[in-house]
């Protein structure tokens, strides 16, 4: 299948899905554990609600630093390549999500469509709409 800017984004239904409600459902259940709980078992309740917050934030930062690494990535990438097409650097004043959607650009429309993000101040998903011929990127997770 080709991709293109309305099936480029990915949804891991086992992890956006699934462990997401997971999580949510057992830190709210312990919390109710916990307002219901007795004096002798409280501390497990309360061990319990901590073991939800951790799992809670396990599942945000497994997703968040991978994400920020492969951000990196992609704007070193993207610097390169406006390089080796122009032989000039690609414009600090663009941001780390404008490059990101830049990436989709084909080689023949990056210059000009970097060009007008920076003018214009594209967002992200605008400088997307504007891309004529999508450059698949299947490597990011």
């Amino acid at each position: 299948m080709e991709q293109n800017l309305k099936n480029h984004s990915r949804l891991v239904l086992g992890y956006h899905l699934v462990l997401s409600v997971a999580t949510i459902a057992l830190l709210i259940g312990s919390i109710i554990n916990v307002v219901h709980s007795t004096k002798e078992n409280l501390y497990s309740a309360t061990l319990l609600v901590l073991v939800a917050v951790i799992l809670l934030l396990m599942f945000v930062f497994l997703r968040t630093f991978p994400l920020k690494a492969q951000d990196r990535a992609i704007r070193a990438e993207e610097k390169l390549r406006y390089f080796i097409l122009t032989g000039k650097a690609l414009s600090s004043k663009l941001t780390t999500r404008q490059i990101i959607g830049l990436r989709f650009a084909s080689d023949e429309e990056l210059v000009a469509l970097a060009d007008k993000a920076e003018k214009e101040n594209l967002s992200e998903k605008a400088i997307k709409l504007e891309i004529k011929n999508w450059k698949a990127d299947t490597y990011r997770v």
